[in-house]
């Protein structure tokens, strides 16, 4: 099994603790925006998903809890899972009018389905031995079966996406979007 291999536990390891890092960072500047005003609600309903103040709390505090636990190695399928869903619903919601690029001028969406599909992958890999999955759950949960965790990430990011868009999200309309 290729968590024997110190460099793949090193290298699973690395990758949790960045994700973890850059959706924080993300979350923390959320926390600034939040405290400064109305700007991120009224943002948030710009997009179509309302109520405004209600989204950008619970986003923030997903991107605030989540990279925790990720960081951790704690519920590692699900906590890919949860970042890929904040990046389906951000490319959905706002980066995909803008085309793939991401540049200075606009917001494309490669840079966010990128993090999406690499959760997916990782979700998969699981979080390596050195992790508090293996510390609390050992090695034979459903965790480090990659089958297994590549269908929690999935449903937790595709589903959760799906589900979140289907109940919370109304597209402004084109004459709207203009005004």
């Amino acid at each position: 099994m290729y968590f024997d291999s110190d460099a793949a536990n090193f290298a699973l390891l690395l990758a949790r603790v960045w994700v973890a890092i850059m959706i924080f960072a993300h979350g923390w500047r959320h926390v600034k925006a939040i405290q400064s005003g109305p700007g991120m609600a009224n943002w948030f309903e710009s997009l179509g998903l309302k109520p405004g103040h209600f989204h950008a709390l619970m986003v923030t505090g997903t991107e605030i809890t989540i990279p925790i636990a990720l960081a951790l190695g704690f519920l590692t399928p699900l906590c890919y899972g949860g970042v890929c869903a904040l990046m389906l619903v951000a490319m959905l919601t706002n980066h995909l009018k803008n085309g793939f690029f991401l540049s200075s001028a606009k917001e494309g969406y490669e840079y966010v389905l990128s993090i999406a599909v690499l959760s997916i992958a990782l979700g998969t890999l699981g979080p390596g031995e050195w992790s508090l999955d293996k510390a609390i759950f050992g090695l034979d949960s459903f965790i480090f079966d990659p089958k297994k965790a590549l269908l929690v990430t999935a449903i937790v990011g595709i589903g959760g996406t799906a589900v979140f868009l289907g109940a919370f999200w109304r597209p402004p309309k084109k004459d709207q979007a203009a005004s």
